[in-house]
């Protein structure tokens, strides 16, 4: 009985082993024939905001390193929700990809009814770039200062409007105007595109977001930045003074980007995109490009950028639940 007992463990354990070989191999067959078609990145926000730019960005270079084309497929509506759930939807063969603002996907869950989790429904593949949050105002607002518009919004409790096209957004704008003590209202769109027609056009007043959006409106013009929530000035827009030379420290919001698949994804594909990913944020030309719109490459590997993630969904759930936000879908 015993040495019937130890043959069948003996099969057993062959089995597994046979298994695993041919899921090696059939996984290594895959990934060195990957990608034989077409890759969609999808942005989960309409085009003209720091995603898009981003995705384009980014999307240009991995066309040119995997020899298919790269689609950029804008997805806006619902705080990034439904470009979200389309791609935790999505088949996990390594062709479908998000690419965010990954503390607005992590904040939305936090605030709305969503059908998935930000981190137990995808794998990450890496980070993009870190920005700090620039505040910008309707240029012809009287307020020339961050102090001038706290005064303004004063004075008129209520009658001033705030745009948000992000869930990150809309936290980073209720925690200033708790920190602050104004009373402003808030305006959400579907992307940033068309917050910034608005603010541009003095519909609506007031507008946080990363600096790659405006940075040209701004010089143009068009929109007037009166403080950077960073510890120092961006060399884009030198003129523009932080929030802690203005008077209020310790509100050094950052926005950091990056890509994500469905989970199941299988891991040659992620670390094959998560090395390109790191090669592309190293060439020259995209450093540059960065910096021109106020921004700068950030990369971390999967295993960190999922620590990351876990740190900052905790965080975000302590500073929601103190400033008494509610989402909109």
């Amino acid at each position: 009985m015993s040495s019937m007992m130890n043959y069948r463990s003996i099969l057993a354990r062959t089995a597994l082993v046979a298994a695993a070989a041919a899921a090696f191999v059939s996984l290594s067959a895959f990934a060195q024939t990957y990608p034989s078609r077409p890759i969609r990145i999808v942005v989960p926000y309409p085009p003209g905001g720091s995603n898009d730019i981003m995705g384009r960005l980014v999307g240009q270079k991995f066309t040119e390193a995997f020899g298919v084309q790269v689609v950029i497929d804008n997805r806006g509506g619902g705080n990034g929700v439904i470009g979200t759930e389309i791609i935790q939807r999505a088949p996990p063969d390594g062709y479908s990809m998000l690419i965010t603002s990954t503390n607005s996907h992590l904040i939305t869950s936090l605030i709305s009814k969503t059908a998935f989790h930000p981190i137990d429904d995808f794998a990450p593949l890496g980070t993009i770039d870190a920005s700090d949050n620039l505040m910008v105002i309707y240029p012809g607002l009287p307020a020339n200062s961050l102090q001038e518009f706290i005064a303004l919004a004063k004075a008129k409790p209520g009658q001033l409007n705030y745009a948000t096209s992000t869930t990150s957004g809309l936290v980073t704008t209720a925690m200033f105007a708790q920190r602050v003590g104004i009373k402003i209202q808030h305006v959400p769109y579907k992307g940033a595109g068309p917050a910034l027609n608005d603010v541009m056009g003095g519909h609506v007043q007031m507008f946080f977001s990363t600096p790659s959006s405006m940075a040209g409106h701004v010089r143009n013009g068009k929109l007037r930045a009166i403080g950077i929530t960073s510890d120092q000035r961006l060399p884009a827009l030198p003129n523009v003074a932080t929030f802690a030379e203005q008077g209020i420290t310790n509100f050094d919001v950052k926005s950091v980007r990056g890509m994500l698949v469905p989970k199941g994804t299988p891991k040659p594909i992620i670390d094959r995109w998560s090395a390109e990913l790191q090669k592309i944020l190293k060439m020259p030309d995209i450093a540059e490009k960065m910096a021109a719109q106020g921004m700068g490459p950030f990369y971390m590997a999967p295993e960190a950028f999922l620590a990351w993630m876990r740190n900052e969904f905790a965080k975000y759930a302590q500073v929601i639940k103190t400033v008494e936000i509610k989402g909109e879908r």
